[in-house]
């Protein structure tokens, strides 16, 4: 049976609050599936590497153009797509499992996005939850023993939600297999570390990421790979590695991240430490 909203609308809410450029709207069985129109388009039809995809895509290639003043490859247009598509995609798993242990299965059937908006309308078909977890008596629930298996259902319902969005945009990439699920541990991790850092809670995610992603999880690639550097003055600074790249620097080559796996740790430690100076 469906979930009801109750039962993640909480933690979509607290998103929200932290993130207001995102917004998760929920809808249930018996009421009208949103039209996609303008900027709202399917989830299940960025998969099929149609018009839908190509307007997507036509989106970041004119803001690149926009922003940047240089036109990008078509690949790296493809990776910005997905990127943009992606990290909200995760959170809509990750962030109830992080604030209340429940973990939504949301094919891409049942998700529809406005990037101009900044809003996710979803219709989840049920919830993995833990013993004792009062919204176990919901329709839709299936208790699982422990954290370990509650982990393992959040690993699936990212994959499963997010396989047929790696095929669709993956011949635009020119990438394939692992290279693409090494970008879809990028997003869950780095999705919730940013929206855990808005809530206080940075160290907690670490800890949670790394029991999540420790290496060996397939079909994702590498593991949440958190360390930490040391600034001019002796502090710490968090980092990570990150198992794909972004192409960004295609574009503007001096302008990498901090996470990027074509930084090195001196550069890392200088961009870490310009936003502590300022």
């Amino acid at each position: 049976m469906p979930v009801l909203p109750s039962a993640v609308a909480d933690a979509y809410a607290r998103l929200t609050e932290v993130l207001p450029i995102l917004t998760v709207t929920e809808s249930g069985p018996g009421e009208q599936a949103p039209r996609p129109a303008g900027t709202l388009v399917h989830a299940a039809a960025l998969a099929q590497q149609g018009p839908t995809l190509d307007a997507f895509l036509a989106w970041d290639e004119a803001q690149v153009l926009r922003d940047y003043g240089t036109r990008a490859r078509p690949d790296v247009v493809a990776s910005f797509g997905l990127h943009r598509y992606a990290w909200p995609a995760c959170l809509l798993f990750t962030v109830p499992w992080f604030l209340h242990r429940r973990v939504p299965r949301l094919p891409v059937t049942h998700v529809w996005y406005d990037r101009a908006a900044g809003r996710m309308d979803v219709r989840p078909v049920s919830f993995a939850c833990l013993p004792g977890d009062p919204a176990a008596a919901l329709p839709g629930a299936r208790v699982v023993p422990g954290e370990e298996a509650l982990r393992a259902e959040l690993r699936a319902a990212v994959a499963e939600h997010l396989e047929p969005v790696l095929a669709g945009f993956g011949p635009r990439m020119r990438r394939r297999g692992r290279a693409l699920w090494g970008m879809a541990t990028d997003e869950i991790v780095e999705g919730l570390w940013y929206v855990a850092h808005l809530l206080g809670e940075q160290e907690r995610a670490q800890h949670e990421l790394e029991l999540l992603l420790p290496g060996a999880t397939r079909p994702y690639v590498g593991s949440a790979a958190f360390r930490e550097l040391t600034g001019p003055d002796g502090e710490a600074l968090p980092t990570r590695d990150r198992a794909s790249c972004c192409m960004f620097y295609t574009v503007r080559p001096e302008d990498t991240c901090a996470t990027c796996p074509r930084t090195c740790d001196a550069d890392r430690v200088a961009k870490l430490s310009a936003p502590a100076a300022a």
